[in-house]
């Protein structure tokens, strides 16, 4: 066996040695840092965060060592503590670390106290935000509150806070998109109380596991005209603001209008020339918002003449006080099971069904009433006219229940399409009926044939005017037919023909398809959350649910969101500032992001209030 040479055993054992005495006097020296209990009443110190601190005047020594503890104590105290003995020294200890604890708990309390006010004055200001309230609901709640409240809930702090809590929930949502690897945008326009034109941009992103983030991307107020370039620009900034690339773009949804739809000058042909500009791969996918076509399929009912002639029937009595007054109280009288009639608004979604459904319940009391005041009301008691009034209910209060299930925040975009198919197979269904002569799923058909002669009910003209808009809802829901494979994919990847599919995932739907871990997995959580558990090796299928969840159906969020707006901005409220809107309606209308009032307290003093600030 080869042995070192002996100089080398001689060098190991030096430094062996040298080692062991280095370890020595750091364990001395340890030993000696380290504070002793005795030192409490020997010198008046005790431990406070690893250092010595003196009872008597606060000072902390650097060095826990006896030596630095007795000199501190011997020049500075010894003269007036020498004359106690040791169990005087102890009580004297024992009082003085007690007003030490008193002392760092008062100004622990004192910096809590600031923290709280301002994180309370943060809370306050999103409830208010989220309430649409004016800023100066503040001033009330000081009024219900403690006089200290005056330092945390004026106007100008409600404002200032208001705008912090907006911003924190941009920063979070730009943080968010930075994960993001498919997003789509909705897009709509209204004025406000002022006829400022309001921009809402809402974004809809999806992150590499598959999970959906749907919040407001930018509010901007257009002060001038409000053609598709100016709209363009407006959401260019919003998203080259938040830094998302615009090859991550794939859907556009927006409300139909030609300044939004237009193929070379409107928002549509400028944001895909823009992404031409940016060598974007793939194709942007635009729709218009599902509600609003559905809304407009309507139309091709042609029955205006029954919408007018109820309109002014409701106007005639509700118009002048005495009339309305009149008619409640002939209602009550009568015993009838409604109280009133409601006004019809063209711009609300579901006014139209509640109007003609109402009327049609109260037809008869609503002739009487009118032949109290003179009116004639041959046209009211036509059999023709009772009949249309009567489809005309049902047909609405079906379109209604359509409309109600297209509506809602997260909906995905292939629900929305199945509810869409399932409305046009029901119109198919209705018009055979119809021609049967079996109107079993129009209450309100039904009732009124009971009433008149079989022959007299034109059911062949009402299955014809169901033919009419089932070709409608053919017509303006063809871009939507064109996605049809698409949607499969995400709503029920399992029955889709691989042949069919595109062929970039041909190859990995047959995997998925084969796998019967995945089917059941697919059986258990349902078409929504299923995305979530294709596994990596599928990346193709990963991508392409990404870009289908992302998708917008409708412009559903702008429309809430123009309703908090007029909520806002009142004709009382009009010296509302764009950038305090812009906030309230952020706060108000996120509902995956929350403020981080923990983080924005942390970074503020407690601050006194201003003395008032203009809305």
């Amino acid at each position: 066996m080869n042995r070192p040479p002996l100089s080398s055993l001689l060098w190991f054992k030096n430094i062996k040695g040298r080692l062991s005495s280095h370890y020595i006097i750091l364990l001395t020296n340890s030993k000696n840092r380290s504070f002793l209990d005795k030192w409490e009443a020997e010198y008046l110190f005790t431990y406070v965060k690893d250092k010595p601190v003196c009872l008597v005047c606060g000072v902390n020594v650097a060095v826990s060592k006896e030596y630095n503890i007795r000199r501190h104590y011997e020049t500075k105290h010894h003269d007036k503590y020498k004359d106690l003995d040791m169990t005087q020294r102890s009580q004297k200890v024992e009082e003085m670390k007690r007003s030490l604890v008193s002392q760092q708990n008062m100004f622990k309390k004192a910096t809590s106290q600031s923290e709280a006010a301002v994180k309370a004055s943060y809370i306050v200001a999103a409830e208010i935000a989220k309430s649409a309230r004016p800023f100066n609901e503040g001033e009330f709640m000081k009024k219900c509150m403690m006089k200290v409240c005056d330092l945390v809930l004026s106007r100008n702090t409600v404002a200032d806070r208001t705008c912090d809590l907006a911003t924190n929930l941009y920063d979070q949502l730009m943080e968010k998109g930075k994960d993001f690897v498919a997003f789509s945008l909705a897009v709509d326009e209204s004025c406000d109380a002022s006829d400022t034109a309001q921009l809402s941009v809402f974004i809809r992103g999806v992150d590499s596991n598959l999970c959906v983030t749907e919040e407001l991307l930018g509010f901007k107020s257009m002060h001038g005209t409000t053609t598709g370039k100016e709209i363009f620009e407006e959401v260019s900034k919003c998203v080259t603001e938040i830094k998302l690339p615009w090859d991550k773009l794939v859907g556009l949804t927006t409300d139909g209008a030609p300044a939004m739809c237009g193929k070379k000058s409107g928002l549509v042909g400028m944001v895909r020339e823009k992404m031409r500009e940016e060598n974007c791969a793939g194709e942007l996918t635009v729709y218009h918002c599902i509600i609003h076509q559905e809304a407009l399929c309507a139309k091709a009912l042609k029955m205006e003449h029954v919408m007018t002639t109820v309109t002014q029937v409701v106007n005639f009595i509700r118009a002048k006080g005495l009339n309305h007054r009149q008619f409640k109280s002939f209602l009550e009288e009568c015993g009838s099971e409604y109280a009133d009639v409601p006004y019809h608004t063209e711009v609300r979604w579901l006014s139209r069904g509640k109007v003609l459904n109402r009327c049609f319940e109260l037809r008869e009391e609503i002739c009487k009433f009118l032949e109290t005041k003179g009116k004639d009301t041959a046209e009211l008691w036509e059999q023709k006219f009772l009949c249309e009034l009567a489809f005309f209910c049902d047909i609405s209060s079906q379109l209604d229940a359509l409309n109600l299930q297209l509506q809602g925040r997260g909906r995905i975009i292939t629900d929305m399409y199945a509810a869409v198919r399932a409305f046009k197979t029901k119109l198919c269904l209705w018009e055979n009926q119809m021609l049967q002569g079996n109107p079993c799923h129009f209450p309100c058909c039904q009732s009124i044939k009971a009433q008149i002669s079989t022959a007299v009910f034109p059911c062949a003209q009402f299955a014809e005017k169901l033919s009419v808009l089932a070709a409608e809802f053919s017509r303006r829901f063809a871009d939507f037919d064109a996605q049809k494979c698409k949607f499969e994919l995400l709503s029920n990847p399992f029955a889709v023909d691989v042949e069919n599919a595109p062929t970039n995932i041909q190859m990995e739907l047959i995997e998925l398809q084969c796998n019967d871990t995945l089917k059941s997995k697919y059986d258990a959580v349902g078409a929504a959350q299923f995305p979530r558990f294709i596994p990596d090796t599928m990346p193709q299928l990963r991508t392409q649910a990404a870009q289908m969840l992302s998708m917008f159906g409708s412009t559903y969020l702008c429309e809430q969101l123009f309703s908090s707006m007029k909520m806002t901005k009142t004709t009382h409220r009009r010296r509302l500032t764009d950038e305090h809107l812009r906030s309230i309606l952020r706060i108000s209308s996120a509902q995956s992001l929350s403020p981080d009032i923990d983080e924005l307290a942390s970074k503020k003093r407690c601050q006194v209030s201003g003395l008032g600030t203009s809305d």
